[in-house]
């Protein structure tokens, strides 16, 4: 059975385990064509298999982002696709390698940005954490994407904050490091309990920085 058979529309199934157990199963083997295979189809025409295909993928990315980061121009056009599951899920995968291929992406910053700022729940969260990784990987990365994270942080609902904020660390520097701090300062009185255990470790973190 090759690994597009085992995909979960091919199962019969409408949740994501056997997709989830594919990717896990594609990694433990290393197998680079069965990945591939699935790559191939994350512009299959029927919109179930697609989907599962790039559900594969950034599972795959969750356990082992290098076997996934040659797909990086794949992911990038996807994030034009009309389907928000498409944008949603290219945007994990990008998150997944931007350590490893922030060149790659950066070459379509502004594209990501555009992404970020008009998408859904999903892919802003993603997008912050993907724009955060390729600033971490070179100053003048840092320099254009890094006041767009400023202004997330200072703009979201408070319930995203402490989420934000844990994406950011990997971009943060001493340059950069109180303007961080004086935005989360600010933002203290609207958190709750639980998110404030969470900023509080932020903290902690930036504390090292």
């Amino acid at each position: 059975m090759s690994a597009l058979e085992r995909i979960s529309y091919y199962q019969g199934r409408r949740d994501e385990v056997p997709n989830q157990l594919l990717a896990k199963e594609l990694v433990g083997a290393k197998d680079k064509a069965g990945i591939r295979e699935i790559a191939n189809n994350l512009h299959n025409d029927n919109k179930n298999i697609r989907s599962d295909c790039l559900k594969v993928l950034y599972e795959i990315g969750y356990l082992e982002p290098a076997l996934i980061a040659g797909f990086v121009d794949e992911f990038l056009y996807l994030l034009k696709a009309k389907d928000n599951r498409m944008v949603w899920g290219a945007m994990i995968g990008l998150a997944a390698i931007a350590c490893r291929r922030p060149k790659e992406i950066w070459a379509s910053i502004d594209e990501v940005i555009r992404i970020t700022e008009s998408g859904t729940i999903i892919t802003k969260v993603w997008g912050i954490r993907t724009l955060a990784r390729v600033a971490a990987a070179d100053p003048v990365y840092r320099h254009k994407i890094f006041p767009y994270l400023m202004d997330q942080i200072q703009t979201c609902i408070p319930r995203d904050v402490p989420t934000h904020a844990e994406s950011i660390l990997c971009a943060v520097d001493p340059e950069n490091k109180a303007e961080l701090m004086d935005i989360l300062e600010s933002r203290r009185s609207e958190l709750t309990s639980a998110q404030s255990v969470r900023y509080k470790k932020v903290l902690k973190q930036l504390d090292q920085v």
